[in-house]
């Protein structure tokens, strides 16, 4: 699969890391920095964008402008990208009105979107958008990149008594790396305090989503939701009644 990053700041470039440590060895990944600053409105997207694009199957967004977001369609097009990933983890990035205006832009170009929000929400065939709705979608290029990165997915042995971790194998990786972070570090640790200690592991990677309190995230915040999609996997498998 061949796969265009944009990146802007430290975000894209962790999550640009992570995916090149871990991805499968057949994946092509290539970088294009974006602008750190853009008009309030673009009219001429090409002013913005170099000539050609490589060849691309899956276009992943880690932009830290909303900006970028109107330049999708075009990359899209020089880019021959079948599908796009926008990492919604700061409302900033991608309002909402706008995401529904790219969402269309790139429909009419047989384009699938698929904005996570969080960017760990991301499943091979929906994603979330707010504590309680998730979005489906078809893509297989999409899944194909779901099946190593995006919501948390462990696969966690516990001893003969089901008291503590004894392995804890990284079936799913969050795009960040924080997955397995926290996988290496709760092996050992009992099914009474794993839950509370992956919660503060977690945050202390760091987490790169935002805080600001969200109402249709029953006033949590982005970083919290990212980490109920760690927690809620780990505590299916200690808990499962």
């Amino acid at each position: 699969m061949k796969i265009l990053a944009l990146v802007t700041d430290e975000f894209g470039q962790r999550n640009v890391r992570n995916i090149r440590a871990y991805a499968p060895k057949n994946w092509v990944i290539n970088t294009w920095q974006t602008p750190k600053a853009l008009p309030p409105m673009i009219d001429y997207p090409e002013d913005h964008l170099p000539d050609t694009f490589p060849a691309t199957d899956l276009i992943l967004s880690f932009a830290e402008i909303k900006g970028v977001a109107e330049l999708l369609p075009e990359i899209a097009r020089i880019s021959g990208a079948k599908a796009v990933i926008i990492a919604v983890n700061n409302e900033t990035w991608l309002p909402l009105g706008l995401g529904r205006q790219l969402r269309g832009w790139l429909e009419d170009m047989d384009v699938v979107y698929a904005a996570p929000r969080p960017l760990c929400s991301l499943t091979g065939h929906d994603y979330g958008v707010t504590r309680w709705d998730r979005v489906k979608f078809e893509s297989p290029e999409i899944a194909e990149f779901a099946r190593y990165f995006g919501k948390p997915d462990l696969n966690i042995e516990l001893d003969p008594e089901g008291k503590k971790i004894v392995s804890a194998e990284v079936v799913r990786n969050a795009v960040c790396g924080n997955t397995r972070h926290v996988a290496e570090q709760i092996i050992g640790l009992s099914t009474d305090e794993v839950l509370d200690k992956a919660n503060l592991l977690h945050k202390h990677f760091p987490c790169l989503t935002t805080m600001t309190k969200l109402d249709d995230f029953d006033h949590e915040t982005l970083m919290h939701e990212s980490g109920h999609q760690l927690t809620d996997n780990i505590a299916k498998q200690i808990k499962p009644d």
